[in-house]
């Protein structure tokens, strides 16, 4: 068989974030090496997901049904909303259990160098989410680093003028980890972050 026959499946798999020309070879002969049933279910997989996935009208979420299950859920404390930057810091969020509010996913953060500028994310919905709404409070959840932590400014200097309460994440060393190995910005921000027991 001539390798070529791969090349195709090989530059499609090099499109995905993380994935180099050797990672996407390894992933093709896997794809290869598949029964034929399990090669269609995951062709098929990938094509439902096209076809039936879409973002909620309300927080912008991946859903197959607008809106989507957490806004739904009457269960839910609607008065404080987390606010992420993907879809997939909903999942992480939500393995810890801990928080039963709804969110807003602004699909990106800003990043003038990148082009990424207020307009093109969520956070005009999210200030008429505010407005409209009776949120008590709004969690900030952008990542730990330049693109969020500017996001997150910019977001709570809008909310401000709003009577909203407006906190951020904290963030610091991991449990298990030593404090000599830690940077200055990781210390930095556990101390700040510190709480009284």
């Amino acid at each position: 068989m001539s390798q070529n026959i791969l090349d195709p499946l090989i530059n499609q798999l090099t499109k995905l974030p993380g994935v180099g020309r050797k990672s996407a070879q390894r992933l093709a002969f896997f794809i290869l090496n598949l029964p034929p049933e399990e090669a269609q279910a995951l062709a098929a997989a990938i094509l439902e997901v096209k076809e039936k996935a879409r973002f909620c009208s309300t927080c912008f979420n991946i859903a197959d049904a607008d809106p989507c299950d957490i806004c739904s859920d009457q269960g839910r404390d609607r008065g404080r909303i987390c606010v992420v930057e993907e879809p997939s810091n909903i999942l992480a969020v939500e393995r810890t259990r801990c928080f039963s509010g709804v969110y807003h996913v602004l699909l990106g953060a800003i990043s003038p160098v990148d082009g990424i500028t207020p307009d093109r994310l969520k956070i005009d919905e999210l200030v008429k989410r505010v407005r409209e709404g009776c949120v008590e409070e709004v969690i900030l959840a952008t990542n730990p680093n330049t693109k969020g932590e500017m996001t997150a400014r910019y977001i709570t200097e809008l909310l401000k003028p709003l009577q909203v309460r407006v906190s951020r994440i904290a963030y610091g060393l991991p449990i298990g980890s030593d404090i000599e190995f830690a940077d200055e910005v990781t210390l930095t921000k556990s101390l700040e972050g510190r709480r009284e027991l």
